[in-house]
């Protein structure tokens, strides 16, 4: 559920609120956050997921979640995608130009959940 992202909860570790993000809006995404420490927690939706991947189906099993790295530089995404496989990971989507503006590619973890690696194509970032 995304409609209780920022609500207190027990147990909920100091300095752990989610702050809403005040930047850039990331297309049909459904929730973006920022930590205190400055990570980001962004909750997509079905739609925006299909936008890049139309054949996408919301997981049945585990791994219902994926992690994405912002880097600084384009060239960072594909040079980081490069190093992940030939470190032995699976590339799930090579580095392409999304719509939205970033350079973007995916690969899997050991665990089969999806890792993101994008940076903007222009100047601005947010």
């Amino acid at each position: 559920r995304t409609d209780d992202a920022g609500r207190e909860r027990p147990g909920r570790p100091r300095g752990a609120d989610l702050v809403p993000h005040q930047g850039r809006r990331t297309c049909v995404s459904v929730e973006l956050h920022t930590l205190p420490n400055g990570l980001r927690i962004a909750w997509d939706s079905h739609e925006m997921i299909r936008s890049f991947n139309p054949d996408w189906q919301p997981p049945t099993g585990g791994h219902r979640m994926g992690m994405a790295f912002l880097f600084d530089y384009p060239a960072e995404v594909d040079a980081a995608f490069q190093d992940l496989i030939h470190a032995g990971y699976h590339a799930h989507k090579p580095p392409f130009d999304a719509v939205w503006g970033q350079r973007y590619a995916q690969v899997e973890d050991p665990d089969g959940n999806v890792v993101d690696l994008f940076a903007w194509k222009t100047e601005e970032k947010t």
